[in-house]
């Protein structure tokens, strides 16, 4: 892996100071985009797999990319269920980076994560952890409703609950990450720089070997907040 990966550069140096009203607007108008059949032909795929394993605490790795971070998930937690989701079907098919034959409990799809996420609240399946690795910064000022906590979806994806996770090379994008959790009601929030002993990811690695600094938002949902969320 070439370490030649460029630092984020924006002119954005703190939390966007729209964000709080952005989520303030996706609480009161619920997202009713009608999902698309593929969409629902993955999650049907993925609910079946699911069910047949017993159902299994799920994990999702979404965005996952070529899908290497959901093979050293499903590796380290045998007893889960792995999904990854990507909306790039050449992503998914890659696993040129798996260092070996895809884990019994790891499933990879292609789907848009907005549609996945309201099909899993929907089924009412719930999450044991949830990863969002090094999404796409979006990084203009202008970008702000692009970043994932800026997503007219983003509640529904905080409501199937469990311990999410977001990393990035942005410390602003961590730093707002944690603003939308706690502005959704989740008070376990915690913001830290990120030295991963062993890099799960092709962006993960690169920039490890690049020098860039890495952070990480985490939090523990609790029940009493995805209630809220859901009403």
């Amino acid at each position: 892996m070439h370490a030649n990966s460029r630092p984020v550069t924006s002119s954005q140096t703190e939390a966007h100071a729209h964000l709080p009203h952005l989520i303030a607007r996706h609480l009161a108008s619920p997202y009713l985009k009608p999902v698309m059949p593929y969409n629902r032909a993955a999650f049907d795929l993925f609910a079946q797999q699911w069910r047949s394993a017993g159902e299994p605490p799920l994990i999702l790795d979404a965005g996952c990319g070529v899908g290497l971070s959901t093979y050293h998930l499903a590796a380290q937690s045998p007893d889960s269920f792995v999904v990854g989701v990507d909306q790039s079907a050449d992503r998914i098919d890659r696993k040129t980076q798996w260092p070996g034959p895809p884990p019994p409990n790891a499933l990879l799809l292609r789907a848009e994560l907005a549609d996945f996420w309201r099909l899993l609240g929907d089924a009412g399946i719930p999450l044991s952890r949830h990863y969002l690795l090094y999404p796409n910064p979006w990084p203009k000022i202008g970008h702000l409703g692009r970043r994932w906590h800026g997503h007219p979806a983003f509640p529904a994806a905080v409501a199937l609950g469990g311990v999410i996770e977001c990393r990035s090379n942005w410390p602003v994008y961590v730093e707002e990450f944690a603003l939308a959790l706690r502005q959704l009601g989740v008070t376990d929030v915690i913001v830290e720089p990120f030295a991963p002993v062993t890099p799960i990811t092709p962006f993960e690695i690169k920039y490890l070997a690049s020098g860039h600094p890495l952070w990480r938002c985490h939090a523990q949902i609790r029940a009493n907040v995805i209630a809220g969320i859901k009403q």
